[in-house]
């Protein structure tokens, strides 16, 4: 039997400086190790002792992709505390600007980051050269995507608009119209970029994930909702770490989130979300989805590539929804009257369920706080989407061709948009062989 080991020493960043070790006996892996050198998480010892007004623009210095994801996860969680409730255009003005952060990430992702994979590309520059229009509109969908950042939050990155009870400042109606217009056209221009993005060749590979994501009623989750699985799951935020936990593992300093029932890993992101509330989309993204060759559950993690597509669609769809409807709100938030008390809430960043949970006193200062992002909840499951996938890849390609099994394990782990520099192609491998 042969033996193979497959070792990276840097893996560019996962939520962190990452590697990735496997050991393949014939054609299984044997042991999978996605090995991450994260550091401690800083920034929940930083906002202790902070107030509790900072925690917005703290946090959203954790993440330059997903800044809005951590903003609004830390806001809810504090109003909830302070039993604050974001109704009307407020709230709308919120899901606008997750949406922004939904097109910008994704649209980075999928066509920057992710497609050289499918088409053979070392990077994006190289794609550009065959794929002009595709690199084009991916650039015209990102900025879009930015601007309603910029608009809503003051700027593009780490934005400084977001308050706890609402926002500092709010725009005026004519404030929307250049954006609006830049968004019609790019749904309309969308769905045939998509139509390429199609015909990509995806491995027929699939798994019985446990999804975990947001529910809403109403709504396509964004920023409100309980947490529910497709295992049956459903509870409160304020539950979270009663079925979930943090642990350590020996061969890395990050944290992986498991149920508790069982040490079991979960799937969090566009997967879960789509899977389980595909009902929750407008009837027009629906038909997009089925356009594309989707059904209304996605068990294919290659696949995410056009769910994220989806989810690009849904945002420009409702952001115009709600610009269209838009009327400034008589005042930009709403006052906050401090206590002490415990507050947790979970959103959903592009990445997935993303928890926040703070502990605050009578003064309004921050005694403890819990941040859990969707990559840690992730980490196992791409770990076992490794064990699985080798031997499904062995039935169809050569396990001799080094180079071409390091590409496709690169592949599987960006299915994830673990973090941005996990997905810049570089990567060294050495690969030790012996007969047994």
């Amino acid at each position: 039997m042969t033996k193979k080991t497959i070792k990276v020493d840097y893996l560019a960043r996962v939520e962190g400086e990452g590697a990735l070790f496997i050991e393949i006996e014939g054609n299984r892996a044997k042991n999978v190790q996605l090995k991450i050198f994260e550091p401690p998480r800083f920034f929940e010892g930083f906002l202790q002792g902070r107030d509790f007004s900072e925690v917005p623009d703290i946090t959203a210095r954790i993440c330059g992709i997903c800044p809005v994801a951590y903003q609004m996860s830390s806001v809810h969680a504090m109003e909830s505390i302070l039993g604050i409730q974001m109704e009307g255009a407020l709230r709308e003005l919120r899901r606008l600007l997750y949406c922004g952060e939904w097109i910008e990430s994704h649209g980075l992702h999928l066509f920057m980051l992710h497609a050289p994979d499918f088409l053979g590309y070392p990077d994006a520059i190289a794609m550009a050269k065959d794929h002009k229009n595709l690199v084009e509109t991916a650039l015209f969908v990102k900025k879009i995507g930015n601007q309603i950042v910029s608009t809503l939050g003051g700027r593009e990155i780490h934005p400084i608009n977001v308050k706890v009870g609402g926002f500092y400042r709010v725009p005026e109606r004519s404030e929307f119209q250049n954006l609006l217009e830049n968004l019609k056209k790019a749904r309309d221009a969308f769905p045939a970029i998509m139509q390429e993005v199609k015909n990509f060749e995806f491995p027929d590979f699939e798994r019985d994930y446990e999804f975990v994501s947001l529910s809403h009623e109403d709504e396509y989750p964004l920023n409100e909702g309980t947490i529910v699985s497709s295992k049956g799951l459903s509870i409160a935020a304020n539950q979270f770490n009663d079925f979930f936990e943090e642990e350590h593992v020996p061969y890395t300093n990050a944290l992986h989130c498991v149920k508790k029932d069982g040490k079991t890993p979960y799937f969090v992101g566009p997967l879960a979300r789509y899977s389980m509330h595909f009902d929750k989309l407008p009837k027009e993204v629906q038909t997009f989805a089925f356009g594309l060759s989707l059904k209304k559950t996605c068990n294919n993690p290659f696949k995410s590539l056009l769910v994220r597509g989806v989810e690009i669609y849904f945002a420009l769809v409702e952001a115009i929804r709600v610009i269209e409807n838009y009327n400034k709100p008589a005042h930009a938030f709403i006052e906050t009257k401090i206590k002490a008390g415990k507050g947790s809430w979970a959103t959903e960043a592009p990445r997935g369920l993303l928890f926040h949970e703070y502990e605050i006193d009578e003064s309004g200062k921050i005694l403890k706080a819990q941040i859990i992002p969707p990559t840690s909840q992730n980490q196992k499951t791409i770990e076992r989407d490794l064990y699985e996938y080798i031997p499904f890849y062995s039935k169809s390609e050569d396990m001799n061709d080094d180079e071409r099994l390091t590409l496709r394990c690169e592949q599987s782990i960006r299915n994830y948009d673990p973090c941005i520099s996990c997905a810049t192609h570089f990567l060294k491998m050495d690969i030790k062989r012996s007969l047994l």
